[in-house]
């Protein structure tokens, strides 16, 4: 259902977990999010309300080739790690990832207090995200968000029925 009137953030389903095939999955840790533009049936752009606990990641270090990206962290602090080293970022700051610029980044987790903040990013059809440090890359289709190894090989995602 798409709602329409203001609600708080915190009506919208908590979602958790990662969307990633393994070995990349067991990575990220707790990774919590509310997709806020979702509860409202946008398709343009993304909107998300997400949190990490001590020590877990956002995801992992990727550049987007179609897909502009913003971070504001709300409370407690993050590592943006990107191609020019590693920043801290506290509640306050942002930070944004033009689509195209091969600027790789994640957000890490290394205090000692769980940290909110919103990603905010455009859907541009025909997106892939690449991840220079692994095997990995995702393809934007029109059945959704494919993870394949570079050489294009489709990984395995939970749920896959064995092949063979």
């Amino acid at each position: 259902m798409i709602h329409q009137g203001a609600i708080a953030a915190t009506d919208v389903e908590l979602q958790s977990g990662s969307p990633y095939p393994e070995p990349f999955h067991s990575r990220l840790g707790n990774h919590n999010w509310r997709a806020l533009g979702d509860h409202f049936g946008l398709t343009q752009f993304g909107f998300h309300l997400e949190s990490l606990d001590p020590g877990d990641q956002s995801s992992v270090r990727h550049w987007h080739t179609d897909n502009d990206e913003m971070v504001y962290v709300l409370a407690g602090e993050l590592t943006v790690c990107t191609n020019d080293g590693e920043s801290i970022l506290t509640a306050g700051m942002c930070i944004g990832f033009k689509a195209g610029t091969r600027n790789a980044h994640n957000l890490l987790n290394r205090s000692a207090a769980p940290a909110s903040f919103i990603v905010a990013g455009s859907r541009v059809s025909g997106d892939t995200a690449f991840y220079p440090d692994d095997d990995l890359a995702w393809f934007a289709t029109e059945a959704g968000w494919i993870p394949t190894h570079k050489d294009g090989r489709a990984y395995p995602m939970p749920g896959d029925a064995p092949a063979g």
